[in-house]
Parts: C-alpha cells; sequence; structure tokens
C-alpha cells in the first residue's frame, strides 16, 4: 500500500484489496469503534440506475458525536468538513484508491486547537488499515 496527496489536505492510499472489501473492513473497524455510519453512497449504483456506467466508486461518511460536537461548538465552520468521510474507487482493474481528509489539515483549514484535533486525529489510522494487508 502506497500513499500519496492529491487535493491540499486529501491523503490518497493504494491498496490491494477491492473497493468492496475494503468497504466492509472499514465499516466493521468503525462499528467496533462506535462510529456511525451516516451514510454509505455508491456511486456507480447511482450511475446504473441512471443507465451509465461508473467503476466501483463508493464514500462512507461517518463519525462520532462525542468527538465532532466539541470541534464544530469551538469552531462551526468545520461543520463543512464532518462528519468524516472515506471516498474508495477503483481507477482501473486490480487496482483500488483509498482517500481522506487528513485531520491535522482540517485542523490547521479551521483554524483548531491542537487537543481538538485529538478527537479525530486517529480517523486515518484506522482508514489505512482498512486498505492495507493484502487479502
Amino acid at each position: 500500500m502506497s500513499a500519496g496527496k492529491f487535493a491540499d489536505g486529501l491523503v490518497v492510499l493504494h491498496s490491494h484489496r477491492s473497493v468492496e472489501d475494503v468497504i466492509s473492513r472499514l465499516k466493521q473497524m468503525m462499528a467496533a469503534r462506535n462510529l456511525k455510519i451516516f451514510a454509505d453512497l455508491n456511486f456507480s449504483a447511482d450511475a446504473a440506475a441512471e443507465g451509465m456506467q461508473l467503476r466501483s466508486t463508493r464514500m462512507l461518511i461517518a463519525g462520532n458525536p462525542k468527538a465532532g460536537t466539541p470541534l464544530i461548538e469551538a469552531v462551526p465552520s468545520v461543520a463543512i468538513d464532518l462528519p468524516l468521510k472515506v471516498l474508495v474507487w477503483s481507477p482501473g482493474e486490480g487496482q483500488t484508491c483509498v482517500a481522506y481528509n487528513d485531520p491535522q489539515y482540517l485542523g490547521h483549514r479551521h483554524g483548531l486547537p491542537p487537543e481538538l484535533v485529538r478527537n479525530i486525529a486517529s480517523f486515518g489510522l484506522l482508514v489505512e488499515k482498512a486498505a492495507g494487508e493484502a487479502p
């Protein structure tokens, strides 16, 4: 698994796992950490419903109000980036990319104090673990 940054603050991982496998692992790990999945968006299925084709592309929107509420209370603009998101897509046969906003970047973007950034800091580690380790 390798990582890179595409847009400012966006961490993109390359995984040997399939899109569906990464999504399944994310859901299991999020549930184990009491993260609520607010949405599971399947862009490919939505495209297919409109007669269009799109390589496998999914997004989970998840968080924990106990962690996010203090951030929003301190700096309301951070709510535009909360709950946190994970985008998983296949750029080609046998390839999977996994992207999320770097929590440190979000802290800087919104001027959050470091002690509040800690509320969301472990999100990247969870995503990296779900994307990692060859099947």
